[in-house]
């Protein structure tokens, strides 16, 4: 099969115009691709053999000594602490004034993922509270902004605090599960009342440049909002605006930003109260500038070729490896993950396209188990509170790569948005809506089908 020429889309060319003089610098790290696309099939994408413990922090092999050294500086970007300004630590400054966390590892440790706390007195790892107003729960609460902070600096009091109290919910007559009734109290312990939060936990990084690698079309090209064919699944994207051009959202838990680099500003200025080009003012509401005063750690405290040095980190850290994957259980649970309809959204195969700053990630084939699109999850999984177009009950298709080895690199089991499931088992029986048929073939499932369905779940 021979394909069209294929030149860059509308938000691929604001992307490079954006990240302009960072690519400069790059030097054969911002090569372009080549137009033409090669009538071969596509290359299988890169992976790396790893099952321990740093499994999720190695970068994709093969890459040139620039890459290789702007991968070193953005892992000691992300692993540093930063600091109040203004300070000795040259660089490193600017933190909060308010913030929720002090590093980018912080909330993905080990480049893993993060979970919920495991009793009164923790915060938790990797968590992190959107929080709107009752009034108006798509936007911003008008006193604690988009994000509830925990954290602050010498001299400023943290806006609050967020408790997550287990409640035990009947579901499909087996065990009980676990949902969380949240809990928004302010600095001095006192409910915060017209807050509707939204608790999420940091997921793993891995593969990120290959999701980032998809083309706009191809994405849009799976989506079936009006659920056309009949399936029940009615998959939409997430468009979302940059600079008045409309691209395809597909990171975060509600595809919210189209491209690493914005990820990483939305974090640096939402986590850690950092500036940026893209987020020039402190994460601070109106209310709140008039009463907090702090220094700058600069304007922007975090300048273009840091942000592009992080979003190259995230970008090139390598998808490890599948374990076992011709074993005969994990191949017949592979056979039920499909005849119970998981992989229409969870979709085994993706394809990028020719425009990754990665030559390795162009044209390759991977098994993200993805389709980046935004899905009705049921009221049990909604959270109440909107984001950009997506609704409470909306949430992108996690990757389910690495879930296998959450455990071995960050010592728990913990999955969904919230991290209230426990175990894989838990995650599939909280989903609803569009995944109801898929939900209620699981549970159909005599004790050896789950047993493979979770052996190949835990191989990917």
């Amino acid at each position: 099969m021979s394909l069209r020429p294929i030149g860059l889309g509308a938000c691929a060319v604001l992307a490079v115009v954006l990240v302009a003089k960072a690519r400069e610098e790059f030097g054969r790290l911002t090569q372009r691709a080549p137009n033409q696309a090669a009538a071969a099939p596509p290359r299988p994408a890169p992976a790396v053999e790893a099952d321990g413990p740093g499994a999720f922090s190695l970068s994709i092999p093969g890459l040139s000594r620039e890459e290789r050294r702007a991968f070193s500086v953005g892992n000691a970007l992300f692993r540093d602490n930063w600091v109040p300004a203004p300070s000795s630590a040259e660089g490193r400054d600017g933190l909060g004034p308010l913030f929720a966390a002090n590093s980018c590892s912080a909330c993905h440790m080990e480049d893993g993922r993060g979970r919920p706390p495991l009793h009164d007195d923790e915060r938790g790892i990797g968590m992190v509270v959107f929080v709107g107003a009752s009034s108006d729960p798509s936007g911003p609460h008008p006193l604690l902004g988009a994000q509830l902070q925990d954290q602050a600096i010498p001299g400023v009091e943290p806006e609050g605090s967020v408790r997550l109290v287990p409640v035990e919910v009947e579901r499909g007559g087996a065990a009980p599960l676990v949902q969380w009734r949240v809990e928004a109290r302010n600095a001095a312990g006192e409910p915060i009342d017209d807050a509707v939060p939204s608790v999420r936990m940091g997921p793993q990084l891995i593969g990120l440049g290959l999701l980032e690698a998809v083309d706009d079309a191809t994405i849009r090209a799976a989506a079936d909002p009006d659920d056309r064919d009949g399936d029940g699944i009615s998959g939409r994207v997430h468009e979302v605006d940059v600079g008045g051009t409309r691209c395809v959202g597909r990171f975060g838990w509600k595809a919210t930003r189209p491209r690493l680099d914005a990820q990483v500003a939305a974090a640096l200025h939402g986590d850690m109260g950092l500036t940026t080009s893209m987020h020039r003012h402190e994460s601070l509401t109106a209310a709140q500038r008039a009463t907090i005063f702090a220094p700058s750690g600069g304007d922007p405290e975090v300048d273009d070729l840091k942000v592009q040095r992080l979003a190259h980190y995230c970008r090139v850290l390598a998808v490890p490896a599948r374990r076992n994957a011709d074993g005969p259980s994990v191949q017949r649970g592979a056979a039920t993950f499909a005849a119970i309809g998981c992989a229409s959204c969870h979709t085994p195969s993706m394809r990028t396209g020719l425009h990754s700053l990665i030559s390795q990630y162009r044209d390759v084939e991977f098994a993200a188990y993805t389709d980046l699109l935004l899905h009705d999850l049921g009221p049990g999984l909604a959270d109440g509170r909107p984001d950009g177009a997506a609704s409470g009950s909306e949430w992108r298709t996690p990757p389910l790569w690495g879930i296998g080895l959450i455990e071995t690199v960050n010592g728990h089991t913990r999955l969904l948005h919230d991290g209230r499931a426990r175990s894989i088992e838990e995650a599939i029986r909280w989903h609803g809506g569009e995944a109801e048929r898929s939900r209620a073939g699981f549970e159909r499932l005599g004790n050896a089908e789950r047993d493979d369905l979770i052996a190949f779940l835990r191989s990917l």
